[in-house]
C-alpha cells in the first residue's frame, strides 16, 4: 500500500448570485492539491522499486479546526512484474483499475500510462424571486441548473482528455465522474472525472497464458 497526502489552503473567489460560471481559483486549487498527493504516492512506490500502482483512490476531507484547509489523499497498491518493466519514462504508472481489471487490460493488448483527471468547480445561478413564485407547485425543468451541471461535467471531461493527450494515450478506461459540494455554498459544486490513460502494449504476449485442452481420450473411465 502506498499513500500520498497534501494539506492545502483553498483561496476565496467571489461570484454573482444570478450567473452560471466556473470558480477557476477553486478548480485550480483542488486539481493542484490532488496532483501533489499523487506525486508523493508515486515516490513511495519508487522507494519499493514498483513498476506501477493499481486501485488508486482519491479522497478529500476538511479539518475541524480550520475549514479553509483541505486534506487530500491518494492511496493505491504498488505492483511489480518479475518479467516486464511497465514503468513509464522510468516512473511507476498510476491507475484506478483494480488488479483484475489491470490483468484484463494487459491481456487485451494495452498498457496503462497513468491516472488522468479533470475537474471543474462551478457556481449555479440562483433563481429570481419571480421565477421561484412562478415555478411553485409546477412540474418544470430547471434549465439554469441543467445547463450549469452539463457545462461543468463537460469541462471536467475535456480536461481529463487533455491530461491523457499529454501522456500520448490512445484512450481512457475505467472512467468515473463524481460530484460534491465540499461543504461550500449550496449553489457551488465540483465535478471530478478520473480514469486510466492507455496505449497499445508491445508485451501483450507475456500474458497469453495457454488454456488446457481436454479431449474425450482424457475423460476418466467409469
Amino acid at each position: 500500500m502506498v499513500v500520498g497526502t497534501s494539506i492545502y489552503h483553498i483561496g476565496v473567489q467571489q461570484t454573482r448570485w444570478n450567473s452560471n460560471q466556473e470558480m477557476i481559483i477553486l478548480s485550480d486549487a483542488l486539481y493542484d492539491a490532488r496532483k501533489h498527493a499523487m506525486k508523493r504516492m508515486v515516490k513511495q512506490a519508487e522507494a519499493v522499486n514498483a513498476h506501477g500502482i493499481v486501485g488508486v483512490r482519491l479522497s478529500v476531507g476538511y479539518l475541524e479546526w480550520n475549514k479553509d484547509l483541505a486534506v487530500f489523499a491518494a492511496i493505491g497498491t504498488a505492483v511489480k512484474d518479475p518479467v516486464v518493466d511497465w514503468r513509464v519514462d522510468g516512473k511507476p504508472f498510476t491507475s484506478d483499475l483494480s488488479g483484475q481489471e489491470f490483468w484484463m487490460l494487459m491481456r487485451s493488448g494495452y498498457r496503462p500510462l497513468g491516472l488522468v483527471m479533470g475537474n471543474c468547480v462551478y457556481h449555479v445561478a440562483r433563481q429570481s424571486v419571480a421565477q421561484t413564485i412562478k415555478n411553485s407547485g409546477r412540474n418544470t425543468e430547471m434549465l439554469n441548473f441543467t445547463e450549469a451541471l452539463y457545462d461543468a461535467r463537460e469541462l471536467s471531461m475535456e480536461r481529463m482528455q487533455r491530461d491523457a493527450e499529454k501522456l500520448g494515450a490512445t484512450g481512457i478506461v475505467g472512467v468515473d465522474i463524481k460530484e460534491g459540494d465540499h461543504s461550500w455554498d449550496t449553489h457551488i459544486i465540483e465535478f471530478l472525472a478520473v480514469g486510466t490513460a492507455i496505449a497499445p502494449s508491445q508485451n501483450a504476449h507475456h500474458f497469453d497464458v495457454p488454456q488446457p485442452v481436454i479431449s474425450l481420450n482424457d475423460a476418466p473411465r467409469m
